[in-house]
This record gives structure tokens, C-alpha cells and sequence, in this order.
């Protein structure tokens, strides 16, 4: 089952497995920090686009960042 939870807490986490720092990760998929911090902390949820483009920067795989794998 999916859960918001789950996704904001797995973004974190493979942000944090990436070391890439939050405004790193928002200049390559276009966005800014602040939209990042809002991401992970659970504030908003990224488009439909946006989130694969999350996965793609963080070279994580989207059915796990849902928790659809673990």
C-alpha cells in the first residue's frame, strides 16, 4: 500500500544516500530548494513528472520511493 510516509521518508533518504545536498538536487531537476525541503519533509507531494525526475537525479528506483518494493 502506498503511503505518503513512506514516499517523503524514502526521498529522504536517497538524497541523503546520493550526497547530493538539496539545492543540488533542485538545480538539476529545475526546482528550488525550498520545493526539495517541502518534498522531504512532507509539506508537498512532487508532480507526476517531477517525481521521475527526483528518481532519475537520484538514480533510485520508483517503485521503491512508493513502497511498492523493498
Amino acid at each position: 500500500m502506498i503511503s505518503l510516509q513512506k514516499i517523503h521518508q524514502r526521498l529522504a533518504e536517497e538524497l541523503e544516500q546520493s550526497a547530493l545536498s538539496q539545492a543540488e538536487l533542485g538545480a538539476r531537476i529545475g526546482v528550488s530548494q525550498q520545493t526539495i525541503s517541502h518534498y522531504i519533509k512532507g509539506d508537498k507531494m512532487p508532480a507526476l513528472d517531477t517525481f521521475a525526475n527526483l528518481c532519475a537525479a537520484l538514480d533510485a528506483d520508483p517503485a521503491y520511493i512508493l513502497g511498492l518494493t523493498d
